[in-house]
């Protein structure tokens, strides 16, 4: 007889086993929290959300509205418009320095899609994959979904929390079938150079494991360029390059991304979003096409801003008692060490919030390495930066 559940109530069939090993992120359970001391009265500071505070540009809302008038509301290819892979394709060698082909492009409805999928079609049960710790929670989520080992390579602050080649190299087995590398990095902040992902994809092609390359803060660097280990192989063998539309063009809700990857993978990737999610929604394709290929002014303008909200949190954290952060290079997040407190993240974290009225999140929100760390997203203004700095200053008083 099949195990039944008691569920409240009713009586539940058993879940399969896969289910039970994906999991989510903290990020929206502490924005819950938050929420709920919001409707109790209580004013709360948000920078918990990794989410740009502006608006989508307006010549990139326009082209979507315009796409809907127009009736581009029905099902597009499973991989993508035409208009839409012809962009990245430009854009990729724009900022890369190659051409992919176009059967190489592949467009999904976020970037999430693009990290599940190409997992997905790389990784086997028992296969191992090397990813960083501080780092994005999905890459662990997946990998325990498939049945995969996850193994982590910490990011250490002494190396400005940049995945250090030696400690990869040190972590290949016979088993290694992937390695994540995620730069601009969240959590941290932290922008691997050029020569240590040369050196990645290197270890890549000599022990022949894949790299899928998350790059969806690509244009959010400061006084450092991007660079993507998938230059190495063009995308066209082991690399796979993900980038996303949310994060430099203020478009978290259109839930677009896109993928370049090896074309026999990217038939494969075809298939599985035939399967998951038909395609991506025809109007918002069309809003990237405007954003690949209209004005980039945006951009320019919003990291201008960033750059003074880094700077502002950086100083203000650093005059906390019991703090110390370093300057990130890339991204939105700022990631200060709170060991000196006493606290663990977790306890910090949670202080900050029902104390200082300041939403963070723990470092361990994003792995065990992330013990004695906090994580900010500066994406607020200067004046609530000031303020959650002051608040966080008399909590501990």
């Amino acid at each position: 007889m099949k195990n039944i559940h008691k569920n409240g109530d009713y009586l539940m069939a058993e879940l399969s086993k896969a289910s039970s090993r994906i999991y989510g992120e903290a990020a929206f359970e502490v924005l819950g929290k938050a929420q709920e001391l919001e409707r109790q009265g209580k004013n709360i500071i948000h920078f918990e959300i990794g989410e740009p505070d502006m608006e989508t540009p307006e010549n990139i809302a326009k082209a979507g509205i315009k796409a809907i008038k127009d009736k581009k509301t029905h099902y597009t290819p499973s991989n993508g418009i035409l208009e839409l892979r012809l962009a990245v394709q430009d854009e990729v060698e724009k900022t890369r320095g190659y051409r992919p082909a176009l059967e190489q492009v592949v467009i999904t409805p976020g970037l999430k899609p693009g990290i599940f999928f190409s997992m997905l079609a790389i990784v086997n049960p028992g296969d191992e994959v090397i990813y960083q710790d501080p780092g994005y929670p999905t890459y662990g989520s997946v990998t325990s979904f498939l049945g995969a080992k996850g193994v982590l390579v910490p990011l250490l602050e002494e190396n400005e929390f940049r995945m250090n080649p030696d400690d990869i190299k040190s972590r290949i087995t016979d088993k290694t079938k992937l390695i994540i590398v995620n730069s601009p990095q969240n959590p941290t902040g932290s922008v691997i150079t050029k020569a240590e992902l040369e050196e990645i994809a290197e270890l890549a092609e000599d022990h022949d494991i894949f790299i899928i390359s998350d790059e969806i803060y690509s244009k959010m660097t400061y006084e450092i360029d991007h660079y993507t280990p998938t230059k190495r192989d063009e995308a066209k063998k082991r690399t796979v390059l993900l980038d996303g539309f949310s994060k430099y063009f203020a478009m978290t809700g259109w839930r677009l991304g896109f993928m370049v990857a090896p074309v026999l993978m990217a038939e494969r990737l075809q298939d599985f979003l035939v399967s998951a999610v038909s395609c991506t929604a025809d109007f918002t394709q069309w809003a990237g096409v405007e954003a690949l290929t209209g004005d980039q002014s945006f951009i320019s303008e919003m990291m201008k801003r960033f750059k003074q909200k880094r700077d502002r949190i950086v100083k203000g954290l650093n005059s906390i008692p019991g703090f110390s952060c370093l300057s990130p290079r890339g991204a939105f997040y700022a990631f200060p060490n709170i060991k000196d407190t006493g606290l663990t993240s977790k306890e910090c974290a949670d202080h900050l919030l029902h104390n200082a009225g300041v939403a963070c999140l723990p470092g361990t929100a994003f792995g065990p390495y992330g013990e004695g760390y906090l994580r900010f997203s500066y994406a607020n203004t200067l004046e609530n930066i000031d303020l959650a700095i002051k608040r966080i200053k008399d909590s501990f008083k």
